[in-house]
């Protein structure tokens, strides 16, 4: 599998993905849009327009499969301490986290199903880095659709990086899925988890052939 860099300015960053090798007669080729979008903060209605527009953009230059950043939906708070140091936390930012824990999703819920709706309208794989809500933990996941508008299922991080863990629960392996479409078998980790050799090893071990690597980080490593 290989990535074919898309010409491309004032478009979304496309990529043509050959799912197999130039002597094999049975290559699938698909289109995937990577979108490079930030959140709409502590808006998480706006957020979900935002997206859509994006979606729609990457459908209408054929794309079959739309990947977004992590925590797309509910956001990266990169810099935000929410008042914590040890052994002391602020009111300010008791009400800082407040608002991102409202800002997040219940999986499944209401996002969830207009995300699948718009996988469906447009005909897309979508692939979707979100802040997943369960009762009063949030998780760093990315959620999974087909184009029939179906939600496939999620992954959740499993290894928070540094501070992300004073605000971010812990995934397991219950939830490092691939799923089998006829596009090929898709997966993702998430940021750093990309840089552990095991949770690697794991999408491999499940076939995986599309593998996506959602990150908020915008250093050139990735």
């Amino acid at each position: 599998m290989s990535l074919v860099p898309f010409p491309t300015i004032e478009t979304p960053p496309i990529s043509e993905v050959d799912m197999g090798s130039a002597s094999d007669s049975s290559t699938t080729t698909v289109r995937a849009t990577v979108v490079q979008a930030a959140t709409v903060f502590y808006d998480t209605p706006a957020t979900m327009d935002k997206a859509e527009r994006l979606i729609a953009d990457a459908a209408g230059y054929g794309s079959q499969l739309v990947v977004f950043p992590e925590a797309f939906i509910g956001g990266y708070p990169r810099g935000s301490t929410f008042g914590v140091t040890i052994g002391s936390r602020s009111a300010k930012g008791k009400e800082e986290f407040r608002k991102y824990h409202a800002s997040a999703i219940d999986v499944p819920g209401p996002e969830v199903d207009r995300l699948a709706a718009m996988a469906g309208k447009y005909k897309v794989f979508l692939v979707m880095g979100v802040i997943e809500r369960s009762g009063y933990t949030l998780y760093c996941s990315v959620i999974f659709f087909d184009p029939q508008g179906h939600f496939l299922g999620k992954h959740r991080k499993l290894m928070p990086t540094a501070l992300e863990r004073i605000i971010w629960g812990f995934g397991d392996g219950s939830t490092i899925p691939v799923f089998e479409t006829p596009v090929g078998k898709i997966g993702a980790l998430i940021c750093w988890e990309n840089k552990m050799p095991l949770l690697r090893t794991a999408l491999y071990g499940k076939g995986v052939e599309i593998y996506c690597a959602p990150t908020a980080d915008a250093r050139d490593v990735w």
